[in-house]
C-alpha cells in the first residue's frame, strides 16, 4: 500500500510538471504609463536556465505558454533598466500585474540605434512611419516630410497623393485641421517637419475614420511631451533661394496639467519657372491668325508666414482630461507672375511678342479652437471622448494684370485688376465610444457633424483703356458660396482568436452639397451657363473590413476591404476661370457629383533582426471619378489666340491595380538603409462633349534611403525619389527624378544639432507633359520650386535625443485603436 501511494505521488507529481499553463501580463514605461512594445519576457527555472519566453504586442501585452512551476520572470528591453519578478510559483493559468520599466541612463546608443530600426509598426487598418529622424527634413516644412514616406508622393506643385492618387484625406491628430488648411496643402508647407511625431498612412481606414478620401488616409501627429517638467527645443534654419526660418516648442508638464506649445516664423523666395507650346492644327493661313503659341513664365513668389499652436491638458481625475488648444497663422505672399508669350506664323518668325505681368497680394489667417474630453473609464481600454472644433480662414487676395506688345510695335494694353475675398468657417462636433469585451474583443461606436461653409467674393475690373478708368466687369464678378454639411454615425467590433484578428465596421454618412452665385450679370455676355445653383443630397452606407493572421512572432498577413466617398471642392467646384493667362485656364465645374471607391488591400510583413518588409497588393474600383481635361472653348482672346481650358469632370469608371514594396534594412550600426517601390496601372472610361477618354495607363515610383554614420558624431543621409513616365487618355507625362542631401552633427554634450541640406540636389525635378487632341497640341514644363541650399541648426533643453527613439506613445491620438 506504501508503495501504491508512492507511485500515485509520483505519477501526480510529473502530471503537475508537464501540465502546460498559460502566463499574461502587461510591460509599462514608468515615465509615462504608456505601453512598451517589443518589451522581452523570460521564464528563468531554478538552474537560472531560460526555460521560454516572448515578446510584449503594440498594447505592451504578453500571452506566453510554460509548463507549471517555479520561475524567475524577467523583463528587458533595451535603453531600460531590467526587472524581475523572484520566484514565482506558476500552477494554473494566471494573469500577472503590469509591470513597469524605467529607463536607462547608460545606453545612449542602443536607444538611438532603436530608433532607426522601428520605424514602421502595423495596424489593422494603418502603418505607422516615425521619421523624427529622418536628417533631410531637419529645417524642412510638413510637406517636404510627406515626400519621403513610403507610399506618399507631393507633386511639383504641392499636391499629395497616396499610392498615384491624389484623392486621398489630410488629417491632424486624427481630425481635418485649418493646419492642413480647408482643402488644401498650403498651410503643410510653412508648418515646420519638425513639428510632426509620426505620419499614420492608412490604406484601409477602419469605420472611425470618416469615409472621404478614395485613396486613403494620411494622419499627421503632432509632438506633444510626455514627460514631466519644462523641455523643448528651437529650430533655426537659413538657405538660397533666400529662405529663412526659426521654430520653437515648449512642454510644461506636472501632475495635473501639460501645457504645449509650438510656435514658428518662415520667409521664402521661392523662384519657379513653366513653360507651354500650344500648336492649333485647324488654324487655316487666310484666318491671319498664328498657328505656334509660346509661354513662358517665371514666378517670383516670396512668402512669409506665423503660426502657433498652444494647448493646456488638464487632468480632472487620474482617468479622465480635458484639452483646450487654440491654432493660429498667418501668411503673407507677394507674388510675381511673368508670363512672355510669342506667336509664330506659319513659317515659325516670330510675329507677335507679348509681356503679361501678375502681381498678386495675399493675405491669409486662419483660427482654430478646439475642445478634447478624454474619460478612461477602466485600465482594459474603456474609454469615452468628445470633441469640439471650431474654425475660422479668411483669405484676400489682390491682382494686378498688366499686359504690353512688344512685337513687333510696342503697345500698351488695358489692364486688369482682381479683388478675391475668401471666407471658410468649419464645426465639428465628435464623440466616441470604446468598449473593451473580455480579453480580445472590443465593440466601438461613434457620430459626428461636419459643416463647412466657404464663401469667395470675386471681382474683376478692367480698363477701359490703356492708363485709363478701371470699369467693373459684371459678367465674371461674382459672390459664390458653397456648404458642405456631413452627418455621420459608426460602429465597429474587433476580436481575435488565436493568431487571427478582425475588425469590421459600418460607417453611415449623410452629405449635403449646395452652391449659390450672387452678383453676377449675364444679359450681355455668354456666360449665362456659369450662374448655377445646386442642392444636392447624398446618403451612403460605407462598411470596412480588417484582417490579421500572425503567421509568427514576426510575421504576419493583412486584409482590408472598404468603401469611400470623393467630394468636390473648393477650385474644382468654383466655376469662373483663372487669369494667369488668356489662352490658357482652369475652370472649375458645378456640376461635379462626388464619386465613391471600393477598395481592396491584401498586405504582408516580415520582420528579421535587420532587416524589415513590409509588401501589398491593392484594387480600388472607382465610379464618378474626377478628370481633368482640356478642351477648346471654341472661343478666341482679344488677340485672336483660341482659349484652352482645364476642366474636372465625372467620369464613368476607373480601375486601379496596383503592388508595393518596402524594407528596412539595418546591416551595421554605422549604415541604415530603407527603399520601396510601388507600380500601379489604372484604366478609366467615360466621355464628355462627345469626346472618348477612356484609356489605360501603368506608371510606378520608387524611392531609397541611405543614412551613415561617421565618426566625430557626423550623420549623412541621401534620399532618392523617381516617378515613372505615366499618361492619361490626352496628356503624357515624363518621368520626374528629385535627389535630397544631408549632413548633421551633434554638439553640446548632444543637446545641439547642426545641419546641412541640398534639396533637389540635381535641380531635375520638373514636371514635363505633351498633352494632343483632334484641335491642338500642347507641350509644357513646370518647375515650382528650384533647388534649395539650407543650413539648419537644433537646441534641446531637457530634451536629449534619445527622446527621439521610435514612437510608441500612442496617447490619445490613437483614438482607441483596435490591435488584435
Amino acid at each position: 500500500m506504501k508503495q501504491l501511494s508512492t507511485i500515485l505521488l509520483l505519477l501526480v507529481t510529473l502530471t503537475t510538471w508537464s501540465q502546460q499553463i498559460t502566463v499574461k501580463g502587461k510591460v509599462l514605461e514608468s515615465t509615462s504609463g504608456l505601453p512598451l512594445e517589443f518589451a522581452t519576457v523570460a521564464f528563468i527555472n531554478q538552474d537560472g536556465k531560460i526555460v521560454t519566453g516572448g515578446i510584449t504586442d503594440q498594447k505592451g501585452m504578453f500571452s506566453i505558454e510554460v509548463d507549471a512551476g517555479t520561475y524567475i520572470v524577467r523583463y528587458e528591453f533595451i535603453s531600460f533598466e531590467t526587472k524581475e519578478l523572484p520566484y514565482q510559483k506558476l500552477t494554473s493559468n494566471i494573469t500577472l500585474s503590469p509591470v513597469s520599466l524605467s529607463e536607462s541612463d547608460n545606453v545612449l546608443n542602443e536607444v538611438v540605434l532603436r530608433a532607426e530600426t522601428t520605424e514602421v509598426q502595423v495596424r489593422l487598418d494603418k502603418k505607422i512611419y516615425n521619421i523624427g529622424k529622418d536628417l533631410t527634413t531637419s529645417g524642412a516644412t510638413v510637406g517636404d516630410a510627406l515626400n519621403n514616406v513610403p507610399s506618399v508622393t507631393v507633386d511639383v506643385e504641392g499636391a499629395i497623393a497616396l499610392r498615384g492618387n491624389e484623392n486621398v484625406r489630410i488629417l491632424i491628430n486624427g481630425k481635418p485641421s485649418a493646419i492642413a488648411g480647408f482643402g488644401s496643402t498650403d498651410a503643410l508647407r510653412q508648418l515646420p517637419a519638425d513639428a510632426i511625431e509620426r505620419v499614420e498612412v492608412i490604406t484601409s481606414p477602419s469605420a472611425r475614420y470618416d469615409a472621404e478620401g478614395t485613396a486613403g488616409i494620411l494622419n499627421i501627429i503632432l509632438k506633444k511631451e510626455k514627460t514631466l517638467g519644462i523641455n523643448g527645443s528651437i529650430n533655426t534654419s537659413v538657405g538660397v533661394p533666400t529662405t529663412s526660418n526659426v521654430s520653437g516648442n515648449i512642454n510644461v508638464r506636472t501632475d495635473k496639467f501639460n501645457i504645449f506649445n509650438t510656435t514658428g516664423y518662415r520667409y521664402r523666395n521661392a523662384p519657379g519657372n513653366a513653360f507651354f507650346s500650344n500648336f492649333y492644327k485647324n488654324i487655316e493661313p487666310a484666318s491671319g491668325n498664328n498657328p505656334l503659341v509660346t509661354e513662358k513664365r517665371i514666378f517670383e513668389r516670396e512668402d512669409k508666414s506665423f503660426n502657433t499652436n498652444l494647448g493646456i491638458e488638464y487632468y480632472l481625475t487620474e482617468t479622465s482630461s480635458i484639452t483646450a488648444t487654440g491654432f493660429l497663422r498667418f501668411g503673407n505672399d507677394d507674388d510675381v507672375t511673368t508670363n512672355t508669350a510669342n506667336e509664330f506664323n506659319f513659317d515659325n518668325d516670330l510675329a507677335i511678342s507679348r509681356l503679361r505681368i501678375e502681381n498678386e497680394l495675399e493675405d491669409d489667417v486662419n483660427y482654430q479652437f478646439s475642445l478634447n474630453y478624454v474619460n478612461n473609464l477602466s485600465d482594459d481600454g474603456h474609454k469615452l471622448t468628445a470633441d469640439l472644433q471650431y474654425e475660422i480662414g479668411t483669405e484676400e487676395e489682390n491682382a494686378l494684370i498688366t499686359e504690353t506688345n512688344t512685337f513687333p510695335n510696342t503697345t500698351i494694353l488695358p489692364s486688369e485688376m482682381i479683388i478675391n475675398l475668401g471666407d471658410e468657417t468649419e464645426f465639428l462636433a465628435q464623440v466616441d465610444y470604446v468598449r473593451p469585451m473580455g480579453e480580445n474583443a472590443q465593440f466601438e461606436a461613434g457620430a459626428r457633424a461636419d459643416l463647412e461653409e466657404t464663401i469667395t467674393d470675386y471681382t474683376l475690373l478692367e480698363e477701359d483703356v490703356a492708363g485709363g478708368t478701371f470699369i467693373r466687369d459684371n459678367g465674371l464678378s461674382n459672390v459664390f458660396t458653397y456648404n458642405e454639411n456631413v452627418l455621420a454615425a459608426y460602429t465597429q467590433y474587433g476580436n481575435k482568436f488565436g493568431k487571427f484578428s478582425f475588425l469590421l465596421g459600418l460607417r453611415v454618412e449623410n452629405t449635403q452639397l449646395k452652391g449659390k452665385v450672387d452678383g453676377i450679370d449675364t444679359s450681355d455676355n455668354n456666360n449665362s451657363d456659369l450662374a448655377i445653383d445646386f442642392d444636392k443630397n447624398y446618403t451612403g452606407l460605407f462598411p470596412t473590413v480588417n484582417l490579421i493572421y500572425e503567421i509568427g512572432e514576426r510575421e504576419n498577413v493583412t486584409l482590408g476591404y472598404n468603401r469611400r466617398i470623393n467630394r468636390p471642392r473648393g477650385r474644382f467646384i468654383n466655376p469662373f476661370p483663372s487669369r494667369s493667362s488668356e489662352a490658357n485656364v482652369f475652370q472649375g465645374n458645378p456640376n461635379l457629383d462626388p464619386a465613391y471607391a471600393s477598395a481592396f488591400d491584401l498586405g504582408y510583413i516580415k520582420r528579421w533582426d535587420k532587416l524589415t518588409l513590409t509588401s501589398s497588393i491593392y484594387y480600388q474600383n472607382e465610379t464618378n471619378a474626377f478628370e481633368r481635361i482640356q478642351e477648346d472653348t471654341g472661343e478666341l482672346t482679344g488677340n485672336g489666340i483660341p482659349i484652352i481650358r482645364t476642366l474636372p469632370i465625372n467620369l464613368s469608371t476607373n480601375e486601379r491595380y496596383g503592388a508595393e514594396a518596402g524594407i528596412l534594412y539595418n546591416p551595421a550600426k554605422w549604415l541604415r538603409l530603407n527603399g520601396s517601390f510601388n507600380y500601379f496601372l489604372f484604366k478609366t472610361e467615360g466621355a464628355f462633349n462627345n469626346v472618348d477618354y477612356g484609356t489605360e495607363n501603368s506608371s510606378w515610383f520608387a524611392r531609397g534611403s541611405a543614412k551613415v554614420s561617421l565618426p566625430a558624431k557626423i550623420d549623412w543621409q541621401t534620399n532618392a525619389f523617381y516617378r515613372g513616365p505615366s499618361n492619361n487618355a490626352q496628356t503624357e507625362s515624363e518621368g520626374i527624378l528629385s535627389v535630397n542631401l544631408a549632413f548633421s552633427k551633434d554638439i553640446m554634450d548632444d543637446n545641439g544639432t547642426i545641419g546641412l541640406n541640398v534639396s533637389d540636389l540635381f535641380n531635375s525635378r520638373k514636371r514635363m507633359s505633351i498633352t494632343d487632341t483632334d484641335t491642338f497640341t500642347s507641350e509644357s514644363e513646370f518647375q515650382w520650386r528650384q533647388r534649395q541650399v539650407a543650413v539648419n541648426f537644433t537646441y534641446r533643453f531637457n530634451q536629449k535625443k534619445k527622446r527621439e527613439r521610435g514612437n510608441r506613445e500612442a496617447g490619445n491620438d490613437d483614438d482607441g485603436d483596435f490591435e488584435g
